[in-house]
């Protein structure tokens, strides 16, 4: 097929996209909805075959799931990964094994043999990345626990691709343990040397274009990120590694570097078109026929993948300390089969080891579950509220100091850099502070400085009860989360109208909601920054004896 056949399927598959997408958008709900049914309208079986570039279309967008993993690269350098903590990471370990191990129990009592059995479970055990992260961070909750939470496990998740996809192989029968092992050395040495190829290349690209001025040399960049992102994820593919996970590599080193933010700007606008592409391509692979024919087995099997991944991911992050609430949520978000069941998929049906019908059937599960996502991941927050009250923890908190008898007079919520400086300056002068802090490390820090502290989420307002807000003169809050600030607020509004409320905003755009909704003093980072660089400036200039303009030479000096 030539060139300009492809790209004429592409912008009507786009086209359509932003109809049906455009239509879904417009009544609330999320347009990945809509992408999944123009693919499925337009290409693949039982459509009415407006595109015929199926292979073509779905190798470009693989591409945008790539630039996912980029962009979020760029967002989570190394620091900022290590920073996620060990919990996440762990999780999604421990989730892939015992949704395998579950998984190929249930397949294997339906009849499959146990080769399959095994094949199917590992299909089913990733989460999507791509539907995942692209409505939470729609949604501005990449940032909040749950948040976290799902992007370290849906990393372990793209890390798990390249053994998994080893395994499909071995369940085919192709090639003895000594084959196999050898496999595996040669991947690992060229996944190392693809790594240290990649930081090579992104030290000596940034020193180069550090000697340049970025205002003046934007192309540069550009070129920059196509370079190591679009060649990371071919690199990654040739040495049979995923290529978002290599994408996800090059993303991590850039994300250290100077122009992390402008290349985040540039390739924004080229990630969404290829996202488009990539949930219009993955609706093309289902065949409404054949789910309509066995809309019974199909909406089994989706039902119990989801609940018993929602099951599975609630049970290890409790295992882990996690809140009620949160844990919840995150169950929640990943509690659906991602796009790797494609390709894991694929593999399986080459190497002989899945059948047509079991193919067919997860490809389904997988279509009709991204369509379930796009409702259910927004419902996250609310869902980890609901089942905190179903499991009865009406408090979901735990203090690690003694609750004091006397009621708070301050009440801090939030306890990172900015919580951190506003408490100092009550240390002498003998008020009694409450801190309510979501992680442990917070809540040590506080009480480092002699501070009465409590882990639990503030956004639950069984939480502010229990801290005696009621009871407190004022509260502040420094969340840098502009919903759960709001959240909070509102509580703190509901449970004790009579405090003065102090607030942070992030940005100064969401200052005025937050004085709306009842906050007595509005700090806004973006001011606060604004008014420092000013002051600094007046001061230097003073110090230059620089004259203002219209001012005569020498007033300045007089």
């Amino acid at each position: 097929m030539d060139v300009w056949s492809i790209l004429g399927d592409i912008v009507i598959l786009l086209g359509a996209s932003l109809i049906v997408g455009g239509v879904f958008s417009r009544f609330g709900q999320s347009p990945i909805v809509g992408y999944l049914i123009a693919g499925m309208a337009l290409g693949g079986p039982g459509s009415i075959n407006a595109v015929r570039s199926e292979a073509e279309i779905e190798a470009v967008a693989e591409l945008g799931v790539a630039l996912l993993l980029f962009s979020l690269g760029l967002e989570f350098s190394i620091k900022r990964l290590k920073e996620l903590g060990a919990k996440p990471l762990l999780g999604g370990a421990v989730q892939v094994v015992l949704t395998i191990l579950l998984a190929s129990i249930g397949a294997r009592l339906f009849g499959l043999q146990v080769r399959e059995a095994i094949a199917f479970g590992a299909m089913v055990a990733l989460s999507s990345t791509a539907v995942v992260l692209r409505i939470l961070g729609e949604r501005g909750e990449i940032e909040m626990p749950h948040g976290r939470n799902s992007l370290g496990v849906l990393l372990t998740q793209d890390l798990a691709v390249v053994p998994l996809a080893l395994l499909m192989t071995i369940l085919g029968g192709d090639g003895n343990p000594g084959e196999v092992a050898w496999n595996v050395t040669k991947l690992l040495v060229m996944a190392t040397g693809l790594i240290i190829g990649l930081f090579i290349l992104n030290k000596v690209a940034t020193f180069a274009l550090g000697t340049l001025t970025l205002r003046r040399n934007r192309e540069l960049t550009v070129i920059l990120a196509v370079v190591m992102g679009l060649g990371a994820a071919w690199a990654s593919h040739a040495v049979g590694i995923s290529p978002a996970l290599g994408a996800f590599v090059a993303g991590m080193l850039l994300g250290s570097s100077a122009f992390a933010t402008q290349i985040r700007a540039d390739v924004s606008p080229l990630q969404v078109v290829l996202l488009t592409l990539f949930f219009g391509a993955a609706g093309m692979v289902a065949d409404p026929i054949w789910i309509f024919k066995n809309w019974h087995i199909v909406g089994m099997v989706v039902l119990a993948l989801t609940i018993g991944k929602l099951i599975i991911v609630w049970i290890i992050f409790r295992a882990f300390g996690q809140l009620t609430r949160v844990a919840a949520a995150t169950s929640l978000c990943l509690a659906q089969v991602g796009e790797f069941a494609f390709v894991l998929g694929s593999i399986g049906r080459i190497s002989g080891v899945v059948s047509k019908d079991t193919y067919a059937l997860v490809v389904s599960a997988a279509i009709v579950s991204f369509f379930l996502s796009a409702f259910l991941v927004p419902l996250a927050p609310a869902f980890g509220g609901w089942m905190q009250k179903l499991m009865g923890s009406s408090v979901d908190t735990k203090s690690d100091a003694t609750k004091s008898s006397d009621p708070p007079d301050v009440v801090i919520i939030g306890f990172g850099p900015a919580g951190q400086n506003a408490a100092r300056a009550l240390l002498d002068r003998g008020i009694r502070v409450t801190v309510l802090e979501l992680s442990q490390d917070g809540v040590r820090k506080a009480q480092q400085l002699g501070f009465h502290a409590e882990l639990g989420d503030a956004t639950q307002s069984e939480v502010l009860a229990h801290a005696r807000l009621n009871q407190c003169k004022a509260v502040v809050v420094t969340v840098p989360h502009h919903k759960s600030g709001l959240t909070i607020l509102e509580h703190v509004r509901d449970h004790a109208p009579h405090v003065h409320v102090i607030v942070r905003s992030r940005y100064e755009r969401h200052v005025e909601g937050m004085y709306a909704a009842g906050a007595h003093v509005v700090s806004g980072d973006e001011q606060e920054v604004g008014e420092s660089l000013a002051k600094h400036l007046c001061e230097w200039l003073d110090r230059q004896s620089i004259p203002s303009p219209g001012t005569a030479p020498g007033a300045a000096t007089a």
